[in-house]
């Protein structure tokens, strides 16, 4: 056989063994005997270890796993994994198209996507290679996972096309499709193991497992759908799907470009009924405006997209009989009421509980003892009553919201305008003060290795701690700590070194930490940033704390009201004394200059010499301010190719001075 020859038979194995393989694992559905592929198999295995210059790195032969991954190393993602805004009726996405079309005008299109119930990935290639799987993690950082994403057959390690840039991630859903699903369930069930709940479960555990020999048995897929790239090759989404399913990537079939919000809506519609005959679970529909310099334009919210949003299909419910009502009370104080029901099977899993959210709630739905009631799950996941069923009923008496806190008697309050109840002893109630010191140790806030929620519960019921603070002298219980069961002295160690090294944290992550009422991580970025230190903050006055960008009168309140209790002082000049960073650590640029001092700009289009995140930072580094969006207020609207009507019409009749790319870096020039 010549060696053009040898080529073309390794080349034509490869594709047939893979084919073979995703129809066996994926589709349950096998077309040859496993004496067959064997037999093939072993002629691969034959001809690679002859003639290795030609074989393939998708060849069947390479996805065979066997690392063992003790613990996935975090990594931080270079463009965040947002989430997508949702909508369960048709009046939302008319609403969504009323702004995006107030914003951008009416020449634009959307693309339509499936919304695949699985695990988000991110995967990097360098040079061609996939060379990182990230999952999506906090949306900010996530774990590496790229070992087990080898074994997915449709994911590609080489890329062979020749148009691909030399570095850029893609994102996509790693998924279970059902036949598979129901057979490893009936395997695990055969051994007497518990099954999954659902294929996403399922898919999920399967990325984390630590042996990847054992994710090759469980048959995973991915489509990919999102291209990420420092400079854009294409203009619109629909170009870039189509690219990318040329370079190899498993791209869903079932998309569609459209000109308009009605045939998004029939699209939905089709698809709301036909998701049921696909092999794979779907739970909405993704829309996308598709013009990236429109997308620009757009521009995001701190934790979604402005041009995207997602149709969530309406859940599943079931009737199942109210047994009680408990109540949870949060680190906040709030008081959450619980419906605790007969168990009963929905979308895949058992229900026990749901939440009643409020008193408001409770008297809304017009809740009696043992009602039967209607349960579905809010976006699929958590489980809510929606309504009773009155022909059911057999109790005359009326679920009545308690007055006094089920953890420490205290009599709750209601603050005027606010739903929730709360309970104000939060120096003395043990959920209050358990929840604070977890929403602390927390891997959002100072991510203290060593510590979980169960052992802050521990600690706190042994009275080794009642507050933060208690935190940072544990080295000097280490005998009682001890005497913990299962509670070793790797342990101690491990959790009292996580606790010396979360000193370093930076001020923005312990002013989280802290967990004063509003002020999630972005408000703690952005008055970490504005007022630099723990000390300007205590004594802002409301008008400081409102000029601040995004502070509202309901945060700034809440903050002036937590610096006006003497505990949380003490327990501030406790944290300093055991040496936490309550300043910002800034970092000196050696291009910064005072040139833009005072000066507030808004960024809006396309650009040919910059992103805007350059010109963002090229402000930023010269002393100007970046506001959201255009008022009064505003000195410079920086106007660049494709910019939206409506800041052109506001910025036009506010009299704010348009300047081009050139003319900022002329000011800073010059």
């Amino acid at each position: 056989m010549s060696i053009f020859a040898t080529k073309e038979r390794m080349d034509a194995l490869v594709a047939e063994l893979n084919q073979h393989t995703y129809n066996y694992y994926v589709l349950a559905m096998p077309t040859i005997g496993d004496y067959e592929f064997d037999k093939k198999l072993e002629e691969l295995v034959k001809l690679e270890q002859e003639y290795p210059e030609f074989a393939d790195p998708n060849s069947p032969t390479q996805k065979v796993g066997g690392d063992i991954t003790k613990s996935f190393a975090t990594i931080k993602h270079r463009w965040p994994m947002l989430s997508l805004g949702n909508t369960y009726n048709d009046q939302d996405l008319r609403d969504f198209d009323e702004r995006v079309r107030k914003a951008i005008g009416n020449q634009f299109e959307y693309v339509c996507e499936l919304k695949f119930d699985g695990l988000s990935i991110s995967l990097t290639y360098e040079n061609g290679i996939l060379a990182r799987a990230v999952t999506r993690g906090d949306g900010t950082k996530g774990d590496d996972v790229t070992t087990n994403i080898k074994t997915i057959q449709t994911i590609p390690h080489r890329i062979k096309a020749n148009d691909v840039p030399e570095s850029f991630e893609i994102r996509g859903e790693v998924f279970m499709h059902r036949a598979a699903f129901e057979r490893l369930n009936k395997e695990r069930e055969e051994l007497g193991e518990i099954p999954y709940a659902n294929p996403r479960n399922f898919a999920a555990g399967t990325v984390k497992m630590q042996d990847s020999r054992e994710v090759k048995k469980r048959p995973l897929d991915c489509f990919l759908y999102g291209l990420y790239t420092d400079r854009p090759l294409f203009k619109t989404h629909w170009e870039s799907l189509e690219a990318v399913q040329q370079w190899g990537f498993h791209v869903c079939r079932h998309t569609q470009l459209s000109n308009n919000i009605d045939e998004v809506l029939t699209f939905i519609r089709h698809w709301d009924t036909e998701r049921f005959k696909l092999s794979y679970d779907i739970d909405g529909i993704v829309i996308k405006v598709n013009s990236y310099a429109q997308q620009q334009e757009l521009g995001f919210t701190a934790k979604s997209p402005r041009w995207a949003i997602s149709y969530k299909f309406k859940a599943a419910e079931v009737q199942t009989v109210l047994e009680k009502v408990t109540y949870q009370v949060g680190r906040t104080g709030a008081v959450t009421p619980v419906a605790n029901l007969k168990p009963v099977l929905l979308a895949g899993t058992t229900v026990k509980r749901a939440t009643l959210h409020n008193a408001d709630e409770i008297k809304r739905l017009d809740l009696h003892e043992l009602d039967t009631v209607y349960v579905e799950k809010g976006g699929e996941i958590i489980p809510k009553i929606i309504r009773v069923n009155l022909e059911k009923r057999v109790s005359d008496v009326p679920i009545q919201y308690i007055s006094h806190c089920p953890e420490c008697n205290t009599l709750l309050m209601r603050k005027e305008g606010e739903v929730a109840y709360y309970c104000p002893n939060e120096d003395g109630c043990p959920p209050q003060i358990i929840g604070k010191i977890q929403h602390f140790i927390g891997r959002k806030a100072m991510n203290i290795d060593g510590l979980g929620d169960e052992t802050i519960e521990t600690f706190y019921q042994r009275g080794l701690i009642t507050k933060i603070s208690d935190l940072y002298h544990l080295h000097e219980k280490a005998e009682d700590l001890k005497n913990i069961e299962r509670f070793g002295e790797r342990s101690i160690d491990n959790m009292l070194k996580g606790i010396e090294q979360s000193k370093l944290m930076p001020f923005e992550k312990l002013l989280f930490g802290l967990g004063i009422r509003y002020v999630g991580e972005t408000v703690a970025k952005k008055l970490a940033k504005a007022l630099k230190n723990i000390d300007n903050l205590a004594k802002a006055s409301l008008e400081e704390l409102i000029a601040i960008d995004e502070i509202g009168v309901r945060i700034a309140e809440s903050i002036q009201e937590y610096f006006a209790k003497n505990s949380n002082i003490t327990q501030i000049n406790e944290l300093k004394h055991a040496g936490l960073c309550f300043e910002i650590q800034e970092t000196v640029n050696l291009y910064q200059s005072d040139k833009l001092n005072g000066k507030t700009f808004v960024i809006s289009g396309v650009f040919e010499k910059h992103s805007r995140d350059e010109l963002k930072n090229l402000i930023e580094e010269n002393g100007g301010k970046i506001l959201s969006s255009i008022s009064a207020k505003l000195d410079y609207l920086v106007a660049g190719d494709n910019m939206g009507p409506s800041k052109l019409e506001k910025a036009t009749k506010l009299n704010v001075r348009l300047i081009s790319e050139d003319e900022l870096t002329e000011m800073i020039n010059g």
